[in-house]
């Protein structure tokens, strides 16, 4: 519905536009450490208080967006740049063992989660940021494959693909002209999923030590920061968990508007 598509952009915007402000504005230096005033509540000085360092949440969020925002963008254009062709090559040779072998690797890649393939990049390379990308983008690719192969296969029974292959042209330049137009829409929703599952891989990453690292912060972070001191100090857990889920539910909404929006069968049904 166009109501979720717009209830969605407008989450979505919030948090977008922080983490550009933050590049040029925050209230208070977010790695700043003031003991003075630390645990201090929502107030007019600090809008949503301060952490056990004394460090501006408010601050911290803004940043934190940024943040979690890079990694999850980087990490489905990982996936969206290397699964969708590898799901139109395989649509393409259909039933051959490279599509076999293709959608095998897939499944490969499936039986580990993000956060085993994030353990094994960080006992390689240690943790980081780059790290956390790498292992979010990599789980991102099969996701895109079964997708756009999915989608694709139906599209090579279609009689403008049939007319298209009688012209003479290769199956390549058919994935390229004529498939791959046709499930852009898909993609397109499919990518707004996955970049807030992003945003959740790269909190729960950064939760358990293997995102971005001090002083760089992450809501994710944050939220571990804060899980001895609920007790004492609940705006620390609770401001990072709310900019967590509105994120999310934001992205969600604006994907679930955009499927709507963008599904003909949908629209004609409006009509």
């Amino acid at each position: 519905m166009i109501r979720n598509l717009i209830i969605g952009g407008v989450l979505s915007a919030v948090f977008v536009c922080a983490a550009l402000i933050s590049f040029v504005w925050t209230p208070y230096d977010h790695a700043a450490l003031d003991i003075a005033n630390k645990l201090k509540t929502p107030n007019a000085l600090h809008l949503l208080g301060t952490d056990h360092f004394g460090r501006d949440i408010l601050s911290m969020i803004m940043v934190g967006a940024r943040t979690s925002i890079a990694v999850a963008l980087v990490a489905v254009g990982i996936g969206m740049g290397l699964g969708v062709p590898l799901g139109l090559w395989a649509a393409a040779r259909q039933g051959t063992w490279l599509d076999e072998l293709i959608m095998r690797g897939n499944d490969l890649v499936f039986a580990f989660p993000s956060l085993v393939i994030a353990i094994l990049i960080t006992a390689i390379f240690g943790a980081g940021a780059i790290n956390a990308i790498i292992a979010i983008g990599i789980f991102n690719i099969p996701v895109f494959a079964r997708i756009t192969r999915g989608a694709a296969l139906s599209l090579w029974r279609r009689e403008f693909i049939l007319a298209a292959r009688v012209a003479g042209k290769s199956a390549a330049r058919i994935s390229v002209e004529h498939i791959l137009p046709n499930v852009t829409n898909l993609l397109i929703v499919q990518g707004t999923i996955q970049f807030s599952l992003g945003i959740l891989a790269e909190a729960g990453l950064s939760y358990v030590g293997l995102g971005a690292q001090p002083p760089t912060p992450s809501w994710g972070r944050m939220l571990a920061d804060a899980q001895t001191l609920v007790s004492i100090a609940p705006h620390m857990a609770l401001v990072p968990g709310f900019a967590i889920i509105l994120t999310v539910l934001g992205l969600n909404l604006m994907g679930d508007g955009l499927r709507d929006y963008l599904d003909p069968r949908l629209r004609v049904a409006r009509v």
